[in-house]
């Protein structure tokens, strides 16, 4: 290969870089991104730099004096891939020709029909995105999120530090159920109720009013909720809509292998946006967090400068985490393939405890709420008994 370009310039796009020079790639190397910025780091962004605790410069992901000898295309969005020329095309009218490509969009942070232009209405997902939140929160005033996911939740408790009254708004019975299952789920999501923010469960979203400017959050079962700021965080979207007709299979992101595979040779996918296969589960998932970002592309871009023939290995359980409200809240595993939990250590009422998802006796995913040691320590065991 003379010529790879990764499509993407966020962790996983970065990670893969890293990787491609790190196993011996010293040909060009051309990473696209849309925003105008470097690599950053986002899990920060709905906790300590919405507080103001971190500055951008804390975010920046490249070491001091990294040179990873790439072309920067910054602030240009990817707009087609053409298979016959091997070629990315860009919105500018330019094409960058490669002979392999890393896929490494990401994903997009859905919105609230009909919300789009109506000021005090914001979603978190990029750094501009976390600017112009920062900016509202520390006027002060009536918070409403819309979902009750960890970026809702993180939010929410970063506001709630601030001194803003807080409402959180679910469509689910039991928030975080997904993840973790409506036992932990419900554990996890009390933390709300510990500290004086409103958790409404159970409700879906009207719509939002306000003329230039939302007042309210109208619900479904006709309350409303005045407000003067509104985060939605509803989930996010793959960024994939650039890959249509490329002959890259599409389904709930880019569809891979447990290797970062795509269905066209010579592209490989990573990151949010990457659908991959894994062998414990027997099925695609799209793993969202901050550690599959970073891991993954290696064993992509290995796959991908061998030409296909690289015999994948198990990846480790997923992992992420999440602070809230002074709790740091730990998870690795599938918690859907559970048909048992149980505590292991501490009280569900003090939100410190270290909780095992089993299934047919086996673990097969674990939680943990400021239990940091214990956790790895299962974290370990998990990961060996699953590969």
């Amino acid at each position: 290969m003379r010529t790879v370009a990764v499509v993407g310039a966020s962790l996983a796009g970065l990670s893969a870089a890293r990787s491609l020079r790190k196993r011996g790639y010293d040909g060009r190397l051309v990473v696209i991104g849309d925003e105008l910025h470097r690599p950053y780091d986002r899990p920060p962004l709905s906790k300590e730099f919405l507080a103001g605790t971190l500055g951008e410069a804390d975010l920046v992901l490249e070491t001091d004096g990294e040179d990873l000898q790439a072309e920067w295309l910054l602030g240009i969005r990817a707009t087609g891939l053409d298979r016959s020329e091997r070629a990315v095309r860009l919105a500018d009218g330019r094409e960058v020709r490669a002979d392999g490509v890393v896929i490494a969009t990401g994903a997009a942070a859905r919105m609230l029909p009909g919300a789009e232009g109506l000021a005090g209405v914001h979603t978190l997902r990029t750094l501009d995105d976390a600017r112009a939140l920062r900016d509202e929160l520390a006027r002060g005033g009536r918070l409403v999120v819309i979902g009750g996911g960890f970026i809702g939740a993180e939010v929410a408790s970063t506001a709630h530090a601030l001194g803003l009254d807080v409402t959180v708004v679910e469509v689910a019975p039991t928030p975080l159920a997904g993840p973790l299952g409506e036992t932990m789920g419900g554990i996890v999501s009390a933390l709300h109720a510990d500290h004086g923010v409103r958790l409404l469960c159970g409700v879906g979203v009207k719509g939002l009013s306000g003329e230039r400017r939302v007042d309210a959050v109208l619900l479904e079962d006709g309350r409303s909720i005045p407000a003067d700021i509104v985060v939605v965080g509803v989930g996010a979207r793959p960024c994939v809509d650039w890959l249509e007709g490329s002959g890259v299979e599409l389904d709930n992101g880019v569809k891979c292998g447990a290797d970062g595979r795509t269905s066209l040779a010579g592209v490989v996918a990573v990151g949010d946006c990457a659908n991959w296969y894994d062998p414990r589960a027997g099925a695609h998932h799209r793993v969202e967090h901050w550690t599959g970002a970073r891991e993954r592309p290696d064993a992509a871009v290995t796959t991908l400068l061998a030409g296909g023939v690289v015999e994948p290995g198990v990846p480790r359980p997923p992992y992420f985490w999440s602070d809230q409200y002074g709790v740091k809240i730990q998870f690795a595993g599938h918690a859907a393939g559970a048909d048992s939990v149980t505590v292991e250590e501490g009280a569900p009422g003090d939100r410190n405890v270290l909780a095992v998802y089993r299934r047919a006796g086996h673990p097969v995913a674990v939680l943990g709420m400021n239990q940091p040691r214990l956790f790895m320590r299962w974290r370990k065991q998990l990961a060996a008994a699953t590969s």
